[in-house]
């Protein structure tokens, strides 16, 4: 036990772990392609946080991902269906198979929509021994009608650490989004699009950098003990 830990009387030394670059470098080298969800939070024929959902899945295959959008269309709300719904199923689906996300919403009375916030509240912090979300990189967009502002990326960000992701911090912000895109849904050049590119660039970056360690990046000493002890309580159960 080196001097450090003999300083630390509450530690249990053999579950303790020192962080390392060699394990990170060591962590299994991924080649598939970036697999990202993308989430949207508005129901609206001409839905603008939608149209930016579709720009930034199109940067992604551009920059090499791979991507799928959730269509929020006929997901009940939280706890008024039961988790084999098939809309429910999907999205839990898509949560597993995600390395990483994009959670966009509109800002509705200075907040993320309620449809927004009931897609995430369906993905659950677990199912069975698998976390759908820990480990996973996250970026955050909102639009709004008026002025910009900050209020549902910062909702978003919140639920994001709540949700055990890694949190890119880039993110992006289109004020009078009724005037960012044309007629046919794309979005018009400008800096709101270029920050758009920027987060993007930015998540794939993070997403390539740590999905091979995900699981040594988020291992936590508290869980360790926790499994510990209850391998202990098993074992001595077997032996009564």
């Amino acid at each position: 036990m080196s001097i450090a830990l003999r300083e630390l009387p509450n530690i249990d030394a053999e579950l303790f772990d020192r962080p390392s670059s060699e394990r990170l470098a060591s962590a299994a080298s991924l080649h598939h392609a970036p697999r990202f969800l993308l989430l949207y939070g508005s129901l609206r024929e001409r839905s603008y946080s939608r149209l930016l959902t579709e720009e930034a899945a199109r940067l992604l295959e551009a920059m090499g991902g791979e991507t799928r959008i959730f269509d929020p269309a006929g997901l009940p709300l939280p706890d008024s269906a039961p988790d084999d719904h098939p809309k429910v199923q999907e999205l839990r689906t898509l949560a597993q198979w995600a390395e990483g996300m994009v959670w966009c919403s509109p800002e509705r009375h200075g907040s993320m929509t309620g449809i927004m916030k009931a897609q995430i509240d369906w993905i659950p912090l677990s199912v069975g021994a698998v976390r759908p979300t820990q480990g996973k990189t996250l970026a955050v967009m909102q639009v709004s009608g008026g002025s910009q502002s900050f209020n549902a990326v910062n909702q978003l960000r919140v639920l994001g650490r709540w949700m055990r992701m890694l949190t890119i911090p880039n993110q992006s912000s289109v004020a009078k989004a009724f005037l960012e895109f044309d007629e046919a849904g794309r979005m018009k050049p400008s800096s709101y699009y270029e920050r758009v590119v920027d987060v993007m660039e930015e998540l794939v970056k993070f997403t390539l950098l740590t999905r091979g360690a995900a699981d040594y990046l988020v291992d936590r000493y508290s869980e360790r003990k926790e499994s510990a002890e209850q391998l202990s309580k098993r074992v001595n159960q077997r032996a009564i």
